[in-house]
């Protein structure tokens, strides 16, 4: 049982909840999304692993999670990196919004999601229970593929990519 950070509109804390239960009743929680890019400014993308509670199977960003409740943002955004694909990088928060999706199984994303961005060049080493696939993509190849087959695709990476992928490629365009 997983215990995360419920908050406000505002991001501040107001409780805590059992992951599946915030997600069951679309409480309002904290999260984060992480980019690692290439020096090759590809972006590494997970498949998710099949097993998984919602958008199983689908096309992401790097890695996603929540901070355990009472964990630091900055500390669990590295531990969820880890877990995920076997490594740590530098990574940068560049902003964060606020969304809310509900999927057809009946569960309900309500995030404040803070997006954090990196650059790396490692080999991972992916947690197969976590991750399907993964592949290294240019942002210009992958805005095509999400504009051809956007159900390939988990909701908050697409409209992340849709919305803010020129906060995206500043970052990488200032950290050539």
């Amino acid at each position: 049982m997983e215990i995360i950070t419920v908050v406000d509109e505002k991001d501040n804390v107001v409780g805590k909840a059992e992951k599946i239960e915030v997600h069951r009743k679309g409480i309002l929680h904290r999260a984060f999304s992480i980019f690692v890019f290439n020096s090759k400014k590809e972006l590494l993308l997970q498949r998710r692993a099949l097993h998984k509670y919602h958008s199983p199977g689908l096309w992401s960003n790097t890695c996603c999670g929540h901070p355990r409740f009472g964990e630091k943002l900055t500390n669990a955004v590295h531990r969820r990196l880890k877990e995920e694909f076997g490594f740590d990088c530098k990574l940068k928060e560049i902003f964060s919004f606020h969304y809310r999706a509900e999927f057809d199984n009946g569960l309900i994303e309500n995030e404040i999601d803070h997006v954090f961005i990196g650059i790396a060049d490692v080999v991972p080493k992916p947690n197969k229970n976590e991750i399907a696939e993964w592949k290294w993509i240019s942002l210009d190849d992958l805005k095509k593929d999400i504009a051809e087959n956007p159900e390939k695709y988990t909701f908050w990476f697409r409209h992340i990519i849709e919305k803010y992928c020129n906060k995206l490629e500043k970052f990488l365009k200032a950290n050539q």
